[in-house]
């Protein structure tokens, strides 16, 4: 798994090492890294496996019970940031 940031132009070093990050952690590599730091007992990765399932089955009834009764998903959160809403020539700060 390779992950690669190209830093923009006028772009901080700051700003190119948050998008890195964001990045292995939408990824998984974070949680990768941290599941292989201990050792994990068969059961518990039993259970925690049989969780994660269970949560993922849950989801997806519950999205598929919404698009069957017509209910619309909330909207996704926009990130504020620079170039983000409210950011325009217009706008105050």
């Amino acid at each position: 798994m390779t992950i690669k940031v190209l830093v923009r132009q006028n772009e901080s070093l700051e700003a190119a090492l948050r998008r890195f990050k964001r990045q292995c952690n939408y990824s998984g590599v974070f949680r990768l890294a941290k599941a292989k730091t201990w050792h994990e007992k068969r059961s518990d990765k039993l259970r925690r496996e049989r969780r994660e399932r269970l949560r993922t089955i849950q989801r997806a009834t519950r999205q598929a019970r919404d698009l069957i009764m017509g209910h619309r998903p909330p909207p996704k959160r926009r990130m504020m940031g620079p170039g983000g809403p409210g950011s325009g020539p217009g706008s105050r700060g």
